[in-house]
């Protein structure tokens, strides 16, 4: 199971929003994810049917700057303000390069993502427009960058997703360095317990520093802790991916980018605390000193091979799943995605919907690079 591949970093995820006014209670920014037909009609009668823009442009400038600068200052969020599971989207949304409300289009977030963290067009990209299509709204093309709040309104009820990306089960998942497994009950908080385990490990194997040999070991930690308390815990899907490209971000985004060896150099605690409790860049903080989208992620995965699976029954049950993609079928994890995510939550869209879907899911397979052999694919046909 032992590979060595560029393209993983398009799987880096993250972490990876403004408001518009509500009809009919729905909120704006929720998901109409597994909504019928008659329900997608309702909910959206009064909705402006945005036409999706292409995704924006890589930077004009795209090297180490200073991004903590007086027109980004850390404003902490407003009664009502929504923020999430990603310490790196709620930081730009802290700062300024995401509206305040933690709502946004995906091309706001990919440019925000640029410009913040310098995370490589081609990674912000696919992260985004993964995220945008499970768990925002297609046709007002805005995305919670976290959950529900009073801005939200009320649900519509199953099967529709109103959650944001705190949605479990679509592009949140088990495992996180800092948030608990959904099965506790909060799986988009700060968690003390977890980020305690995230100082122990970068002081044992990286001196202090969350370096990618705290990274390597942290992962294997944290799948085993889940394998072993979480009876739901589940690695398949997309989170098999995002699980192994977010234990690189800390040492390649979050890293001020005058440091230039940040795999080794690493992510002092001071800073860590800075940006993945308080969603706050680190004082006079410079971003990636070029385009990344988490490097390393090969090596992490290396070091504590792991199939696709989850526990079937109960804790200490992980079990393979043999139809699972993984690093070496990057085209299945296309596929896959569509069919057995997009599609169930889209079976029979119509109108706008159909219409935003369809560019949407070119933006997706654009984003993604070339992968050999894999075309792309059209289950709401083409304009």
């Amino acid at each position: 199971m032992r590979l060595n591949s560029s393209f993983l970093q398009f799987y880096a995820l993250l972490i990876a929003l403004s408001s518009v006014s509500v009809t009919f209670a729905f909120p704006a920014y929720g998901s109409l994810g597994g909504l019928s037909a008659r329900q997608v009609e309702a909910a959206t009668a009064g909705f402006p049917a945005v036409l999706p823009p292409g995704p924006p442009p890589p930077l004009t400038f795209s090297g180490a700057k200073l991004v903590n600068d007086k027109a980004h200052p850390y404003k902490a969020p407003r009664p009502g303000d929504i923020r999430g599971p990603c310490p790196g989207l709620n930081t730009l949304a802290n700062h300024g390069y995401l509206p305040s409300s933690g709502v946004a289009t995906p091309a706001q977030i990919i440019t925000a993502t640029q410009e913040g963290f310098n995370f490589a067009p081609g990674a912000a990209r696919f992260a985004t427009y993964s995220a945008h299509l499970v768990d925002g709204n297609l046709v007002t093309d805005l995305l919670s960058i976290g959950g529900k709040t009073a801005k939200t309104g009320p649900d519509t009820g199953a099967p529709a997703i109103i959650g944001g990306l705190n949605t479990h089960s679509v592009f949140e998942g088990d495992a996180s360095m800092t948030r608990a497994d959904f099965h506790w009950g909060d799986n988009h908080s700060f968690n003390q317990t977890q980020f305690d385990l995230f100082v122990e490990y970068s002081n044992k194997y990286g001196g202090g520093f969350y370096n990618l040999t705290v990274a390597a070991e942290l992962r294997h930690r944290r799948i085993q802790d889940g394998i072993a308390t979480n009876p739901e815990f589940d690695l398949t899907a997309i989170r098999f991916f995002t699980a192994f490209g977010e234990s690189s971000f800390p040492y390649s985004m979050f890293v001020d980018g005058r440091i230039t060896e940040r795999a080794t150099a690493g992510l002092d605690m001071t800073n860590a605390t800075l940006i993945f409790r308080d969603g706050k860049y680190p004082k006079d903080f410079w971003r990636a000193p070029e385009p990344t989208a988490g490097f390393g992620i090969i090596d992490i995965f290396n070091a504590h091979p792991i199939k696709p699976g989850r526990n079937e029954n109960g804790v200490n049950t992980y079990t393979v799943d043999p139809d699972a993609a993984d690093f070496s079928t990057p085209c299945k994890r296309y596929t896959d995605f569509l069919s057995k995510t997009v599609v169930k939550l889209y079976p029979n869209p119509t109108g706008v919907l159909r219409r935003n879907l369809i560019l949407n899911l070119g933006f997706l397979y654009d984003a993604q690079g070339v992968i050999p052999d894999c075309p792309q694919v059209f289950p709401y046909g083409q304009l």
